[in-house]
């Protein structure tokens, strides 16, 4: 780990060391960090003062974000050549989910990486300064692990930014994931085309964005019979053609699927239980012989797990919203320690704790054990 600091007093590791616990302990900021001065675990592991909560900043505003990256692609290779991480695809495959985050906005704050827009407020009409990038989450059987972002620049939108971060996943995992899974925003053929370019597959939502080959494809499904699945009590009425040349910019036949789903649920304001229906409708460069219309349609269905399992989990459990400085190497750099601390408490609580373990408490309860002990021994008290 390096930064930009020509003559460092605390070196670079002994930073991102207490940025990186400052993530697993879910404490929330660098000031935090600073009143953890007198915690055992850092006269033990680092003969270096811990730094303080400017000097962390300063750090993470130059820091290289190369590093941080190889870092992540090291638990990866760790956990792949440990046989840690399992398909969730029949086939033995893995797949790549992608989207896009909204991580801060403000009305005051800015900076050069800032995107701005208009929003219309009864006081009047402001500027709202805000910033967004794109994940990459690799899906796996038991857990989900967070590969990469992209920050996206003034001027661009969600796809362009992905298509940056999808390139640079080539050549850093070419052999980690064999499709892609996005939204109806990502159902755009400069952005399919560069997936086959690269040798994988894509899945996207098919919205009313492509009308021409939506009414062919709902047409066509009027003449099919649906295939029944059953899961428990939720039911799904799904069709699966393939050949669809409708989408012209494109240039190449596409596979449609659409899952036509109903499942019971309860309110809870009335208690009464109702009959909730869903329509979904998919677009996919990947044949039927090699993903089945049951898995693909459960696969496609897992895109919510990057809403789930990582944004929601990190903005909530592991602040990974809180802007701690400013500046777009340091949001960036942030982001990234944080996916590399979750990485590692998900590799820790899946593959070293028992099952009845993992089943008395929840995750929660373990990310409080950690700070539970930092804060102890801050306090005096014998690890």
């Amino acid at each position: 780990m390096r930064d930009g600091r020509a003559r460092p007093r605390i070196k670079t590791p002994t930073v991102v060391a207490s940025v990186l616990t400052m993530m697993l302990a879910r404490m929330g900021s660098f000031n935090a960090v600073e009143q953890t001065k007198k915690c055992s675990v850092w006269k033990k592991e680092h003969d270096e003062v811990l730094p303080s909560a400017d000097t962390i900043g300063n750090v993470v505003a130059r820091i290289d974000l190369t590093a941080l990256r190889s870092a992540i692609k090291h638990v990866y290779s760790r956990l792949k050549r440990n046989k840690s991480l399992r398909p969730l695809l029949p086939n033995g495959g893995f797949a790549v989910i992608l989207d896009g985050h909204e991580s801060s906005a403000s009305f005051k704050q800015c900076c050069c990486g800032c995107l701005h827009r208009k929003v219309e407020t009864s006081s009047g009409t402001f500027i709202q300064f805000y910033h967004r990038h794109v994940m990459a989450v690799l899906l796996c059987r038991d857990f989900v692990l967070l590969l990469d972002l992209e920050m996206q620049r003034p001027g661009e939108d969600e796809v362009a930014a992905a298509s940056r971060l999808f390139e640079r996943l080539c050549r850093e995992y070419p052999r980690a994931f064999d499709m892609v899974v996005a939204d109806g925003l990502y159902a755009r053929a400069p952005f399919f085309k560069l997936v086959s370019a690269q040798g994988k597959d894509a899945i996207a939502v098919l919205k009313d964005d492509r009308r021409d080959l939506l009414q062919d494809a709902i047409a066509l499904f009027k003449q099919e019979e649906p295939v029944v699945f059953r899961n428990g009590r939720l039911t799904r009425f799904c069709w699966d053609i393939e050949g669809f040349t409708s989408w012209v910019q494109l240039g190449t036949a596409v596979r449609i699927v659409r899952s036509w789903e109903t499942k019971p649920v309860r309110r809870h304001m009335t208690g009464q239980e109702e009959w909730r229906e869903s329509d979904w409708v998919w677009a996919t460069t990947v044949p039927k012989a090699r993903l089945e219309t049951e898995p693909f349609v459960v696969t496609s269905h897992k895109r919510w797990d990057i809403e789930n399992k990582a944004f929601n989990e990190l903005v909530n459990a592991w602040h990974a919203d809180h802007v701690y400085k400013h500046t777009p190497t340091a949001i960036e750099a942030c982001w990234l320690l944080t996916m590399l601390a979750y990485n590692l408490f998900e590799a820790f609580i899946n593959l070293n704790l028992k099952p009845a373990l993992r089943a008395a408490h929840t995750k929660e309860h373990f990310g409080r054990m950690i700070a539970g002990e930092i804060y102890g021994q801050c306090a005096g008290r014998s690890p």
